[in-house]
């Protein structure tokens, strides 16, 4: 597995990752055993950066990778995420009643220790403002989370799906190593002007959902394979009628992904990967062929005709719907 330098003077990591958040939450039922494989597996082959989030689940997903991270701690580079709080019992993605945003600095503070807790260790590799309150000052929120790595608790701070301004103004009060932001061929919103101030200011991008959470991978075809429970059914990109436009970009994906010899995941892996050595991807999946899969993509080099047709599979502004429902598109941008 290829490495990549996650920020300036960071430490290098694999070039993708592993996104766990389906393992134990969103993407319908659980299978705790082959999850725990799948982390296995991944750190087998090199694929080193876990990322996980204290919502996912609930706490669940910190609960669940926490013996593969403590049995293996030196070969893991572990992501975690505060911001996203549910009231009461609620539960759910980021737009489940009950959800709201709080990155106060008492939060980062108790909920830095909470994932602490839950994961088992002393300390947490990149820590990641999951989502921003924009009425509480982003020099507060980051303020608050340079203590805890003063404290030896957190080793580098990271942002996601904030504004270039929020990212200028957060950096200024303590280095961002690291901004997560959704970053697909059926994605491309970052490219612009928040790429460009990632790297005036050395801020590596972690590129989320990568795949277009399932669709650009090929397997989807229809509403009728999301389970009952799998909040992708809630997202408008997998709505009656933007789903079948969709699927037909997808088509074009796998034309090119064939002519260049890998599936069409691979092919959109490799694309993110082409596009700078500070673009880091996080693919999820809870099962060890889609893993293998994924990580197969770090060996594949694209030419530059091949890069571009790959863009012209999906021209800008060609998917239809929002990347999330209302409620949820609400809380990114800021």
């Amino acid at each position: 597995m290829i490495r990549r330098r996650v920020g300036v003077g960071g430490p290098e990591v694999s070039a993708i990752g592993l996104g766990c958040m389906g393992m134990s939450f969103a993407y319908g039922g659980r299978d705790d055993a082959e999850s725990t494989r799948t982390l296995h597996r991944a750190l087998d082959l090199g694929v080193n950066h876990l990322d996980t989030a204290d919502m996912y689940g609930a706490g669940a997903n910190e609960r669940l990778l926490a013996p593969v991270v403590r049995a293996r701690r030196d070969e893991v580079f572990l992501a975690t995420k505060f911001g996203n709080r549910f009231r009461g019992d609620a539960s759910g993605g980021t737009a489940a009643p009950g959800a709201y945003v709080d990155s106060s600095a008492a939060w980062a503070r108790e909920a830095c220790d909470a994932s602490l807790s839950r994961l088992g260790v002393d300390t947490i590799d990149l820590y990641h403002l999951h989502r921003r309150d924009p009425g509480t000052p982003i020099e507060e929120t980051v303020g608050a989370m340079a203590e805890l790595v003063d404290a030896g608790k957190v080793r580098l701070l990271g942002l996601s799906e904030v504004s270039p301004a929020t990212l200028r103004a957060a950096h200024a009060v303590h280095p961002i190593a690291a901004v997560q932001m959704e970053y697909s061929l059926f994605t491309r919103d970052v490219e612009g002007e928040m790429l460009d101030t990632c790297r005036e200011l050395g801020v590596a991008l972690v590129a989320y959902s990568p795949v277009g959470r399932g669709l650009l991978t090929g397997a989807i075809t229809g509403r009728d394979q999301l389970a009952a429970d799998d909040w992708r059914a809630q997202v408008p990109r997998f709505a009656e009628g933007n789903l079948d436009a969709n699927l037909a970009l997808v088509a074009a994906v796998r034309a090119v992904a064939g002519e260049i010899g890998c599936t069409p995941a691979q092919a959109a892996l490799a694309w993110l990967l082409a596009q700078g050595e500070d673009v880091l991807p996080i693919p999820g999946t809870k099962r060890v062929r889609y893993l293998q899969e994924n990580a197969a993509a770090a060996d594949i080099r694209l030419t530059a005709a091949q890069q571009e047709r790959l863009r012209q599979a999906v021209p800008a502004g060609a998917v239809a719907g929002e990347r999330y429902p209302e409620a949820g598109m609400r809380t990114v941008g800021h």
